[in-house]
C-alpha cells in the first residue's frame, strides 16, 4: 500500500477521474435515454447495473485498446452500430411506455452496455495512457467514475422528463459521435486527413440521419389503442 503515499499515484488517479468526467457525458446521455421508459424503480436499477456493467467492460477493453484501435474497419462497424442504437432509442420515444418487468429492464441494461462499449473505443486510450501500465490504478480510477456517471445519468433523466427536446438532442449526439468514429478508422484515416471538411460534415450527417430516421420510424409506430372498456360500460343502460 506504499503507492498510496506516492504523489505520482494521486496525480495519475486525478487524471483518470478527470478524463472519465470529460468523456462520459455522452455515455450518461445513452444511459438516461435507454432507461427513461422504465418505471421509476427499474430506472434506478437500469442506471446502476448498466453503469457498472459498462465500466467492467471498459476495464477489459482498456487492456486491448491499443491493439483494437489499430484494426481497420472496426470503428466503421462501431459507428454503424452506434447509429442503429441512436435510431432505436429515438424510435422508442413514443413506443416504449409499455416496457415492464424483467424484459424491459434487461433490454435497457443491454443497450447501455453495448452503447458504452462502442463509444469507449477512443476513451479508453486516454485512460490507459494516464494509468501508465498501473493496473490497480486503472481499475481504481474507473470504479470511482461509476458514481459520477450514475449521478450524471440521473440528472439528465430528470431533465428529459421536463424537456423532451433533450431526447432528440441526445440521439443527435450519438449520430455525431458515430460520424467522428467513422472518420478516425485506420482504413480511411490517411484519406480522411486530407478531407478537412468531412471531419465536421460526416458527424453532422450522422446526427441528422439518426434524428430523421428515428422520427420517421417513430411516426410509423401504431398509436396505442384507447381503452374501450370504459366506453362499453358507458353504453350499457343503467340498471
Amino acid at each position: 500500500m506504499s503507492f498510496l503515499s506516492s504523489p505520482d499515484f494521486w496525480v495519475a488517479l486525478s487524471q483518470i477521474i478527470l478524463i472519465n468526467i470529460v468523456l462520459s457525458g455522452d455515455n450518461a446521455v445513452v444511459i438516461a435515454m435507454a432507461s427513461r421508459a422504465l418505471p421509476p424503480a427499474q430506472q434506478k436499477k437500469a442506471i446502476i447495473f448498466g453503469s457498472v456493467g459498462a465500466i467492467v467492460l471498459r476495464v477489459v477493453l482498456t487492456f486491448f485498446a491499443v491493439y483494437l484501435l489499430t484494426l481497420p474497419y472496426l470503428k466503421l462497424v462501431g459507428a454503424a452500430l452506434l447509429l442503429w442504437i441512436g435510431v432505436g432509442l429515438l424510435q422508442g420515444e413514443d413506443g416504449d411506455e409499455n416496457l415492464e418487468g424483467h424484459s424491459g429492464l434487461f433490454a435497457a441494461i443491454k443497450t447501455i452496455v453495448v452503447a458504452d462499449l462502442v463509444m469507449s473505443l477512443d476513451n479508453v486510450v486516454g485512460v490507459a495512457a494516464a494509468a501508465k501500465g498501473n493496473v490497480p490504478l486503472l481499475v481504481f480510477g474507473l470504479v470511482i467514475s461509476i458514481p459520477l456517471i450514475i449521478f450524471g445519468s440521473t440528472i439528465i433523466l430528470k431533465l428529459m422528463s421536463r424537456f423532451p427536446i433533450i431526447i432528440t438532442a441526445g440521439a443527435a449526439l450519438l449520430g455525431w459521435v458515430a460520424g467522428e468514429m467513422a472518420m478516425s478508422d485506420p482504413a480511411i484515416h490517411h484519406w480522411a486527413e486530407q478531407q478537412h471538411m468531412l471531419h465536421w460534415l460526416v458527424p453532422g450527417l450522422g446526427a441528422v440521419l439518426v434524428v430523421v430516421v428515428g422520427k420517421w420510424l417513430a411516426s410509423r409506430t401504431p398509436a396505442p389503442k384507447v381503452e374501450e372498456a370504459g366506453e362499453h360500460a358507458a353504453d350499457q343502460p343503467a340498471a
